[in-house]
């Protein structure tokens, strides 16, 4: 294989990509570097090239992670020294997210994994860390869910199945009686992972993988195999998106929404996306994770108050029970919000044009 650059990192207001190089580092790639460049605070990461996932499909998995090793492990180093922590490490350790991204958009086509980097002596040594165990294996069966699921092929077999994932956590919910995932306690995210487990090598024969640097090279392999799922070959294909344009990988030190009810995950725009009309506004949940906001199994509430207003009206909810109920992040977490909207002020500002975060 020809010696070339194929992985770029950002990170502390420095990135070696820019929004230029979209082709090479797909849009999230591109954008996560351009927005290092312009301040705003973005988790450090690297991105590995567009060009890598076609070679991924010409020389196979084996010759990709053997010609990358040198530079991801470079890059790995680059993130543990910005954020002060060590991947692996029970006493310090960092955990990655694995995120595709194309050059154009293709909205939930491919696959993302978060929490990367846990296993039972890591999640230990994050609970005496930061003494928040809900918060640790909340995280720690998410990523056993989503790493089973994406790298492992734990899938439902045809379309009428439930997936094996979600049938497991409703017979726990239901043992207790409890409705909504954020109301398991320790003890049954405990449990969860463990059958999670169980039920991954009972359907793939394959146990799960404790060593972090396995499963980070098991998250990229499974990025670049997205690229071919049925669903983004379906979307490319309505979309005139060529086959060989491939997706970067970019791996990105985690945040949490889900440590508890100072976090929230969300979903902004800086204008209207039905009238382009400059108005700032998105959705937000307290103590929860990503993928939450689009499962449809709880509320998110609106980031600021005229949406949260315009919401209630829509729903029939009277401005008391809103406020008491779906407050707007403008009203529950006035200094976060306030720092949301310059950042989305700054985007808007920096791209003239509308920007979701």
């Amino acid at each position: 294989m020809e010696k070339k650059k194929r992985v770029y990192t950002f990170g502390n207001g420095k990135a070696e990509g820019n929004a230029q190089m979209r082709e090479l580092l797909g849009g999230k790639g591109a954008n996560c570097a351009e927005m290092n460049l312009v301040g705003v605070p973005v988790p450090p990461g690297f991105t590995i090239t567009t060009e890598v996932c076609n070679e991924y499909y010409q020389v196979g998995q084996e010759k990709i992670v053997e010609e990358l090793t040198a530079e991801v492990e470079a890059a790995v180093k680059h993130v543990e020294e910005l954020m002060n922590c060590k991947f692996g490490d029970p006493k310090n350790p960092l955990l990655v997210s694995v995120r595709s991204g194309a050059r154009a958009s293709m909205p939930g086509m491919m696959d993302t994994i978060l929490n990367l980097g846990l296993n039972d002596t890591v999640a230990e040594g994050m609970v005496a860390k930061t003494n928040n165990p809900h918060f640790v294996y909340d995280s720690y069966r998410r990523f056993v869910q989503m790493y089973g699921d994406v790298v492992l092929g734990m899938k439902p077999v045809n379309k009428t199945d439930i997936d094996p994932f979600e049938k497991i956590i409703d017979e726990v919910k239901e043992i207790r009686g409890i409705k909504l995932d954020k109301d398991l306690n320790v003890d049954e995210l405990k449990l969860l992972v463990a059958r999670f487990k169980t039920a991954i090598k009972e359907q793939t024969g394959k146990d799960f993988p404790d060593d972090p640097i396995e499963q980070l090279w098991g998250a990229i392999c499974a990025v670049f195999r997205s690229w071919m799922n049925e669903r983004a070959i379906l979307y490319r294909k309505m979309e005139g998106i060529p086959d060989e344009w491939g997706t970067a990988v970019s791996v990105m030190a985690m945040v949490f929404g889900n440590m508890g009810e100072t976090s929230a995950t969300g979903v902004c725009f800086s204008r209207d996306a039905a009238t382009g009309e400059n108005l700032f506004n998105g959705e937000y949940l307290v103590n929860a994770q990503g993928e939450d906001v689009v499962a449809g199994i709880r509320t998110p509430q609106q980031i600021t108050l005229e949406g949260s207003r315009r919401w209630a009206a829509l729903q029939g909810i009277s401005e008391e029970e809103r406020a008491s109920k779906y407050p707007s992040m403008e009203e529950a977490m006035p200094e976060l919000y306030k720092e949301l909207n310059t950042i989305q002020q700054k985007l808007e500002e920096h791209y003239r044009d509308m920007q979701d975060m």
